[in-house]
């Protein structure tokens, strides 16, 4: 049998508890690669990368070093070549770093990586299994006013209308956790945990 990591994604919209749901993996020994993070950390660091950014949305992209949010939220949103644009920069930069993580942590069993666009920009088919995690909308709502306090409910109702829906998530998606408050997600990660490692 090989010894290489089983790589997995953990998908959902925003607010579904992704990362919740990667912190009880992690107790049972796996490691996460944060592609939301790791994407906002590389857009500062990358030096390739932010020389690109600034050649895009202009030297104003940045103020004391660090990427200035709202500026390239509000040239993106009012045009969506840009966004794409940004995109196409980012995606590849998170590719590369992400193949490097994998590379440091070869001996572990399980690898995951949480993206919130795993299926959008189709790099879930570059992983062994997929996991959607999901939440009715009303809760999501919730769950991220009380986290993100610069959001409010239409902000969020916002985002979710512009990610790929669910139903559509789910037929491409090897398991599904469904974060509702009725179903446990530790019995559920524990059920996908014994079928990916224990199996």
């Amino acid at each position: 049998m090989s010894n290489k990591p089983l790589i997995v994604g953990v998908t959902g919209g925003i607010g579904s508890g992704k990362t919740t749901v990667c912190k009880v993996f992690e107790t049972l020994g796996a490691k996460t690669y944060y592609a939301d993070d790791r994407a906002k950390w590389l857009m500062e660091n990358d030096p390739e990368l932010v020389e690109s950014i600034k050649s895009l949305f202009g030297e104003s992209a940045f103020k004391e070093g660090k990427l200035d949010r709202q500026h390239i939220a509000r040239a993106a949103f009012k045009d969506d070549s840009l966004l794409n644009q940004l995109n196409k920069l980012v995606h590849p930069a998170v590719g590369r770093d992400v193949e490097k993580w994998m590379r440091e942590n070869q001996n572990s069993k399980l690898l995951l990586k949480e993206a919130a666009l795993l299926f959008e920009t189709g790099s879930y088919k570059n992983l062994d299994r997929n996991i959607l995690v999901t939440a009715p909308e009303d809760m999501r709502i919730r769950r991220v006013v009380a986290r993100d306090s610069h959001r409010k409910a239409e902000d969020v109702k916002d985002i979710i209308s512009k990610q790929m829906k669910d139903e559509e998530k789910r037929k491409l998606a090897d398991f599904v956790i469904e974060n509702d408050g009725n179903r446990s997600m530790i019995e559920q990660v524990m059920n996908i945990y014994k079928e990916l490692v224990v199996a």
